[in-house]
């Protein structure tokens, strides 16, 4: 279906589609996920004596009635770290719910016994499973013409327009921008492909057309003004957004407070509290000491390529700034030749070429102070493995914000003030981001943003999205 536009004659908006295939899929990735965490549980904890668990095939479809009572059905628009916090309460809900009833009335054959490692087998596995299969999903998916739900946008200003950015880059949310709506004039014709079709008061049409959801981008506009916008204008979309002038503040686990009929958004900054620190220092914990067993043997294989491929140590101690600003030896493995920060300035200053991109990106891509070997490990970020000795003294985290030089101090524009409040970490924001392709002050807007968003569900979603980065090799030298 298509709505001609009056202040633009020549384009049309297309809101065809499918509101139902996003959700379908994403029902289908679920359900095999669980059928296949159920299946390897059952399979490796009792092999054949397993059958007795076929009867209770039914009950697995309690699991996508969670989920849509929960939002994730259809779940557009939903942050990853979101998804999978609702994700793992829903399911570890459901799990709890079957394995008591199990064991309490056993459900199913009559005699059968339920083996209480199997669930909590298929519980993990499901979790695993279950948050690899939904972003598949999305990234397989999300770049069809017929994903998500086409969104409308009142205002094409520069708030407008970010939005327009954000939402193109970021196909696997799920709201498509359809079109833009402002009042003045000056701004119809189109902006990134999408038309901005005429005035605010145009949006009563796109609503009857069809189109459910829609976003309030007008952080200036006057107060009367924006009531009348949300009292005629607006209120016919089931779905609407407003967008507050707030850029650079917390936005993921932002809650509104309604304060005697007076609006309030409060903003915590989680990573500043104290029981916050002693959650992510327990993961942190646990998961280094698991991943640093398993990795252990692998180690020692570099260290000995490392001694056979160039002279000098193994290990590299860089200077870094830890929290409160502290200085403390970051552990790599060494991936360049001896002596190769003295060799740093002399190759900057013998080129204005390479002067220039240092002082963007503080990295060099093609460094001819990296030894064969190191340029393997620079790719793969394998050089950063020792840094688990780091997290263990509790001088880094698994993901925070970037390891800062000293001598990047003063180029932190005063964003060290939030940023040098916590450890850093060996990965975060930044690296899944564009890792070295991002500019220096990118990595302190991402840094700032991770800080006043953080929870366990983001950590882990930056851990997850690190494996996918660093298999690619994408970004890294």
């Amino acid at each position: 279906m298509t709505i001609p536009s009056e202040a633009h004659p020549a384009s049309q908006i297309d809101i065809s589609g499918s509101r139902w295939m996003g959700p379908v899929l994403l029902l289908l990735s679920d359900l095999v996920a669980l059928s296949l965490s159920i299946f390897l549980s059952v399979w490796l904890y009792l092999g054949q004596a397993g059958r007795v668990y076929a009867g209770l095939w039914p009950l697995l479809f309690f699991f996508p009635l969670a989920y849509a009572i929960l939002g994730l059905y259809p779940g557009m628009g939903l942050h990853p770290a979101e998804e999978i916090r609702l994700t793992t309460y829903a399911t570890t809900a459901v799990y709890v719910v079957l394995a008591t009833a199990t064991f309490l009335f056993r459900v199913g054959p009559v005699g059968a016994i339920y083996s209480r490692g199997v669930f909590l087998l298929a519980w993990g596995l499901g979790l695993i499973l279950m948050n690899i299969s939904r972003p598949l999903a999305r990234r397989i998916f999300s770049r069809k013409s017929w994903w998500g739900d086409p969104v409308v946008i009142l205002g094409a200003g520069e708030t407008g327009r970010l939005i327009v950015r954000t939402l193109l880059s970021h196909p696997g949310l799920g709201l498509r921008p359809t079109a833009l709506l402002d009042d003045d004039a000056a701004k119809w014709g189109s902006y990134e492909s999408v038309p901005i079709l005429g005035g605010i008061d145009r949006a009563v049409e796109i609503a009857e057309a069809g189109v459910r959801h829609a976003i309030l981008a007008m952080p200036g506009v006057p107060r009367a003004r924006l009531l009348e916008i949300l009292d005629k204008d607006v209120d016919r979309f089931p779905h609407l957004m407003l967008t507050p002038d707030l850029f650079g503040f917390s936005t993921l686990w932002i809650r509104p407070r309604d304060m005697g009929g007076i609006l309030g958004l409060e903003m915590r900054q989680s990573l500043l509290l104290p029981g916050s620190r002693v959650e992510k220092r327990l993961l942190d914990l646990v998961l280094t000491c698991l991943g640093g067993l398993l990795l252990l043997p692998f180690m020692v294989l570099i260290a000995l390529i490392i001694k056979l491929d160039s002279r000098g140590p193994v290990f590299y101690h860089q200077a870094r700034l830890g929290r409160g600003g502290r200085v403390f030896g970051a552990i790599k493995f060494r991936t360049m030749a001896e002596e190769g920060e003295t060799r740093l300035h002399e190759i900057l200053a013998a080129s204005p070429e390479l002067q220039a991109e240092y002082e963007i990106y503080h990295k060099l891509h093609d460094d001819p102070r990296l030894t064969r070997f190191g340029r393997i490990l620079r790719r793969f970020s394998l050089d950063e493995f020792p840094q688990f000795i780091n997290v263990l003294k509790g001088e880094m985290s698994l993901v925070g914000p970037r390891a800062y030089l000293p001598r990047e101090l003063s180029q932190m524009n005063r964003r060290e003030d939030t940023i040098l409040k916590v450890v850093p970490g060996i990965t975060g924001i930044w690296q899944i981001s564009g890792r070295n392709q991002t500019t220096f002050q990118d990595r302190l807007r991402l840094d700032e943003y991770y800080i006043r968003n953080w929870s366990i569900w983001l950590d882990l979603y930056v851990l997850s999205r690190t494996v996918e980065v660093v298999l690619r090799g994408r970004g890294a030298y």
